[in-house]
């Protein structure tokens, strides 16, 4: 299985723009900027965008590892914060940090951080980022 993502960049870094495109159109024509980037300007960036793929490939990945263990999860919310700093001349995404919610009605909490470690480690984004993952995972109060 193969998925492709596309963007294309006009001008300079830091005047340019640039647009995103997702092969499957979910999103098209997204545009971002060394200001949406690097600043605080609203809008997207690379690093938004990949956060929200690990948030996503995770939560899918503890639900596996939730079944496996013989718990039905209601909800899943996985929040995930990219961290972008500079190392020498450029940028390095250093780490990932996911804050996961979980509702899992009668679920026991060590089997319940027994399964969000396996999916940390076996979500297949979390594989491909060469970086620091954490995480927070807690239980919705019942």
């Amino acid at each position: 299985m193969k998925r492709k993502g596309k963007a294309i960049w006009n001008g300079n870094l830091k005047t340019g723009r640039g647009s995103l495109h997702t092969e499957s159109k979910a999103f098209f024509d997204l545009p971002y900027s060394f200001h949406t980037r690097f600043e605080q300007e609203p809008g997207t960036n690379p690093e938004e965008l990949i956060g929200t793929a690990h948030a996503g490939c995770f939560s899918m990945a503890l639900s596996m590892a939730l079944g496996l263990a013989g718990m039905n999860p209601e909800k899943i919310e996985t929040d995930a914060t990219i961290t972008l700093e500079r190392k020498g001349d450029g940028f390095v995404i250093s780490a990932s940090h996911l804050d996961v919610i979980a509702t899992i009605p009668g679920a026991d909490e060590a089997e319940f951080q027994a399964a969000a470690e396996k999916a940390k480690v076996s979500c297949p984004v979390s594989q491909l980022l060469n970086a620091n993952i954490t995480m927070v995972a807690r239980l919705a109060p019942e």
